[in-house]
């Protein structure tokens, strides 16, 4: 019963997920408008949801070197994105090498907040569906 709710929720997971990280990240770029050489960073959302629900959602196990050690997932700071992340190419470049483009930047920020908005509501209409159906 708990693995099929698992997979019921693993799209919702890996999608919250990944647009919580692009925020962190679309929010470094803010923070970084007026850092020297600073170059601003996004992903592509959809290939990292594609790449995300292929493993599983699940970042692999790390190895222990004890018997006595919990197994536990591994994670990076970006939750496994380093690969994912990519420079964004400017359209107006700066004269101190800073690739962040305030507009855009806001624009992309604004976009994913509502995305991640939209993914909470959808999220919490299925799980009232799903206690819909659990009671009867």
């Amino acid at each position: 019963m708990i693995g099929k709710l698992d997979q019921a929720m693993q799209f919702n997971e890996a999608a919250l997920r990944l647009r919580s990280q692009r925020q962190e990240i679309l929010s470094s770029n803010i923070a970084n408008a007026d850092t020297p050489n600073y170059k601003a960073r996004d992903i592509d959302f959809s290939r990292a949801l594609q790449g995300a629900m292929s493993r599983g959602a699940a970042a692999p196990a790390l190895a222990t070197t004890a018997g006595t050690h919990l197994p536990a997932r591994g994670a990076s700071a970006t939750g496994g994105l380093d690969a994912a992340l990519m420079y964004r190419k400017p359209l107006q470049p700066s004269i101190d090498g800073n690739t962040v483009e305030m507009d855009t930047e806001r624009n992309q920020f604004a976009d994913n907040a509502i995305r991640y908005e939209a993914s909470l509501t959808f999220l919490s209409g299925q799980i009232k569906g799903l206690l819909a159906a659990i009671q009867g």
